[in-house]
């Protein structure tokens, strides 16, 4: 018993120093952040949070949507998997439902907001069926759909999982006891699942109080803190102190849940055995199960199903005929086959290692005499993984090993990946756990074995099918996984859905069908070969002439390909992780946040000039790219950076992370030295030419036209506070109407378009493509780039002025690390992409140029202040004041 304690002993420390350091040592660092303060005074971004206008309301909001919808979804959880356990349907039925209960976790998430809105939207799949809209699908209905699909696996596989190791012949003691039904159900089923069940909400509960990617699509104006989060952290004016402080606050509920959790385990029921028992039959209860089973599959099949439609057709929903163009531009990119091959090796390394922690962790709380402190420490690490959002855990990772050898790593990305998704594997492996035997292990003493040999040959063989589903959970949510590693993927490691992020920053989102339609089939191949290895296993310990030791041999086998599996990996990960282990450190690292046709102006000029094969080109959305910037400074990946010149300027005062441009390169303007401008984006009034003409609207000549009351429910803009596109249409009201003006009109644009205030830039050309508004602000050249497409959008410049901003190229300051050809390469873009660039964005930039006539706005404007990060600040505080 002794050993077995050490043994268990040297496991939890393991399992203790692993999150200590790579989960509390993160946390503690944005809690400090919180309390972080120039001033001295430490609660000064506390109050500056919670007086926000409306911060309390959107905590509100959270706590309604998450919970209805962790309420909803552990309800039909449990009837999926009742069904399954406790009808007689056909088998066939029963893995139909088993797989369809799945279904949604093997897609990424990312794509779950665009999914329902191509299916419930005004132009959507069943909408155009019915021939009218079936509901709104912004704000609270919206997040709860999504809610419910989103967190429906996870709730599955909990309550799934457990119901197998309940012994069914209490059920027939229950009977013979004289019990009814209603008390028979309640002892033989629920009771035994009250932890379960009670798991299952917290778990859903968090997961949707977390989550970010469904409320930027379909939350509308139904703030929830998830989005303040964003907004504060990740926002045009980025504020880590706040977002700190956003962050501490998410955390506060996992209080409650670990109290709810560790009152509820006195509810837990082992059994000695698990005995097999037909199941009553009963038709009415198969076929109402059958039936309520069949409509709550019915309704995932029918979201995803665009999924499957949408990426084979040449314009959704205008062109309507079928192709293969999308795919085979998403196939046609040369970096996806090694993107792709990334994603694979840390899937696999993310679902082995991550196994082997939540073994260990559930053998220390369900298997162990360990003393409760210790218990309660894992218990409470697998707590508060569910309550941390993959974003913030992604920037704290940032903050944390930024110049660090692991910074930019796979087995950084690896480590966050088992970190984020510990709580549910945990959870399956000790509930599987919890229901065997007790007393296997004092037997296998009184015998002569020691704990590790009794683990390793009885606990390890029966719990393998609960391990291969841990596996299986892993590996898929490796492969789906985007909110934290966006943040600590370079441009060496790159994954499939930082790519499917690069396709949402050009709002390609057929592109993003396409990948999307990768991970689920690589997925499923996943699950099929997990199930395969699961049934060989079964047939295995059926064929056991002596107990045990055929088990012995599987454990064995597993333990090899294990090992196998991880000395493939590391040597992979060894070679691409480290900041000077990949066979591609002479290449000059390029980060952007320009759009498509910069990104391949800026491409052309450098492969034409003598540069091809010499650089990597890796783009984010402006949010993130600012955040890493101001977060890493000098020690970012990066060689050269693209990026809005405002955004530049913050980061240079904050990191002085830039070299002073050593070219000669005379701008229009005075511009400062470590930089020079590469495109100057303007805004402009878009439109659906369809939609329009079915809404009969007029089509507005200016800015103010949009606040008419007629426009109500059409318009789509951005918001401000975490998009700099909005900055176009502010600067315009303000030069135009002065400030009062301004919020006048403001006030009356933001009250038109209701759910349609965008988070992204990329946002109200989206909306006004699919047609779900008439019309919107945004970025000039996204609306010329379509209607030469051919399809139904237009613009209209805005009498009150074309604004623009300009976004730049700097070279990072690298010190003794400096790679000698970024300063040549930034140069070759400036002399020799501008021509091109011009094609797409007109405005003169140089001594010598002219502005493309046959591209340029009718009304450009320049605002009369200098754009700095103060004035965006001041016109934030003008819009918020505006806001409904």
């Amino acid at each position: 018993m002794i050993k077995s304690q050490i043994e268990i002993k040297i496991i939890f420390i393991a399992v203790a120093v692993l999150f200590l350091w790579f989960l509390a040592a993160p946390i503690i660092l944005l809690l400090l952040k919180s309390f972080q303060s120039t001033g001295g005074d430490f609660w000064v971004h506390y109050v500056d949070v919670f007086t926000e206008n409306g911060f309390w309301t959107s905590v509100g909001n959270s706590f309604k949507s998450a919970g209805l919808s962790a309420v909803i979804t552990t309800v039909l959880a449990f009837l999926l998997a009742y069904t399954v356990h406790y009808t007689n349907l056909p088998k066939p039925l029963k893995k139909l439902i088993h797989g369809g209960a799945v279904l949604p976790m093997l897609l990424p998430t990312i794509t779950y907001g665009f999914a329902i809105i191509y299916s419930f939207g005004k132009q959507g799949l069943i909408t155009r069926l019915l021939g009218h809209q079936l509901f709104d699908i912004y704000g609270f209905t919206g997040l709860l759909l999504g809610y419910v699909i989103y967190t429906l696996p996870v709730s599955f596989l909990l309550i799934h999982n457990t119901m197998g190791y309940i012994d069914k012949k209490f059920m027939v003691v229950s009977r013979i006891m004289g019990d009814g039904g209603m008390k028979t159900f309640w002892i033989t089923i629920i009771r035994p699942l009250l932890g379960t069940l009670a798991a299952s909400f917290v778990q859903c509960f968090f997961l949707s109080f977390t989550d970010f990617g469904i409320p930027a699509s379909v939350g509308g104006q139904y703030e929830v803190v998830a989005s303040v989060l964003y907004d504060e952290m990740l926002g045009s004016l980025p504020d880590f102190n706040n977002g700190a402080v956003v962050a501490m606050v998410m955390l506060v509920p996992s209080v409650v849940s670990i109290l709810l959790l560790h009152y509820l385990e006195r509810y837990n029921v082992r059994y000695s055995k698990i005995s097999i028992v037909e199941n009553l039959k009963n038709r009415g209860r198969d076929i109402a199960c059958g039936i309520c089973c069949g409509v709550v599959l019915l309704m995932i099949v029918i979201i995803f199903a665009v999924v499957f439609i949408v990426p084979f057709v040449s314009e959704w929903p205008y062109q309507m005929t079928f192709t293969m163009a999308h795919v085979r531009d998403v196939f046609s990119d040369s970096v996806l086959a090694s993107v792709f091959r990334n994603s694979l090796l840390v899937a696999a390394l993310t679902a082995v290692i991550g196994s082997i922690v939540a073994y260990g962790a559930a053998l220390v709380t369900a298997r162990s005499k360990i003393s409760a402190g210790c218990k309660g420490v894992i218990e409470s690490i697998a707590l508060v993984t569910n309550t941390i959002p993959g974003m913030v855990i992604g920037i704290a990772f940032l903050l944390m090993f930024s110049g660090t050898s692991l910074q930019n790593t796979f087995a950084l990305i690896i480590i966050c990946n088992v970190v984020h998704y510990f709580s549910t594997p945990y959870l399956m492996m000790k509930n599987s756990l919890e229901k065997m035997n007790a007393s296997w292990e004092t037997t296998a003493l009184l015998m002569g074995d020691n704990w590790m040999k009794t683990i390793f040959r009885i606990v390890t063989p029966n719990a393998l099918p609960t391990i291969l589903e841990v596996f299986s959970y892993y590996f898929v949510n490796a492969m789906v996984t985007v909110s934290a590693v966006i943040f600590i993927a370079g441009a060496r490691t790159m994954v499939i859905t930082t790519k499917i992020k690069e396709l949402q920053h050009f709002a390609k989102f057929n592109e993003i069908f396409v990948l999307s339609l990768c991970i689920l089939f690589t997925n499923i191949a996943a699950k099929l070969l997990f199930q395969a290895v699961a049934a060989c296993t079964r047939s295995a310990k059926k064929r056991a002439s002596r107990p045990g030791k055929p088990a012995g041999r599987l454990a064995r086998a597993a333990a090899i390909c294990v090992a196998l599996v991880l000395v493939a990996g590391t040597g992979y990960v060894v070679a691409g992780s480290g900041k000077d282990g990949s066979n591609h450190t002479d290449q000059v690292v390029i980060y952007s946040n320009a759009d498509d046709e910069a990104v391949a102006a800026m491409k052309h000029a450098l492969d034409e000039n003598g540069y091809q094969g010499k650089y990597m080109f890796q783009t984010f959305g402006t949010s993130e790219l600012g955040g890493k910037l101001l977060a890493e400074g000098t020690d970012i990946e990066a060689d050269i950076v693209t990026m809005s010149s405002f955004y530049l300027d913050s980061a240079q005062e904050e990191n002085e992370m830039f070299q002073e441009i050593t070219f000669d390169a005379p701008t229009l303007e005075e511009t400062p030295s470590f930089y020079r401008p590469i495109t100057s984006q303007e805004g402009a009034i878009i439109y659906n030419t369809q939609a329009l003409r079915e809404a009969g609207l007029p089509v507005p000549e200016s800015i103010a036209d949009l606040a008419e009351p007629a426009y109500k429910g059409q318009i789509s803009v951005t918001d401000i506070k975490s998009s700099s596109t909005a900055w176009l249409l502010i600067q315009a009201l303000v030069s135009e109407y002065g400030e009062d003006g301004a919020a006048e009109v403001l006030f009356g644009i933001y009250e038109n378009a209701g759910p349609h205030i965008e988070d992204s830039g990329s946002g109200p050309i989206k909306k006004v493509r699919s047609g779900e508004v008439a019309l919107g602000f945004g970025l000039r050249h996204q609306a010329v780039a379509d209607k030469n497409e051919g399809m139904p959008v237009d613009y209209v410049d805005p009498k009150e002025g074309n604004f623009s901003l300009t976004e730049s190229v700097a070279v990072v300051d690298k010190g003794e690390n400096e790679n000698p050809l970024a300063m040549e390469m930034a140069e070759c873009i400036i002399k020799n992409g501008r021509q091109e660039l011009q094609q797409t964005y007109p405005n003169a930039l140089y001594e010598g140029e002219t502005t493309d006539e046959a591209n340029q706005s009718a009304y450009p404007k320049k605002f009369p202040e200098p754009l700095t990060a103060q004035l965006l600040q001041k016109h934030q505080e003008l819009s918020e004041k505006c806001m409904p």
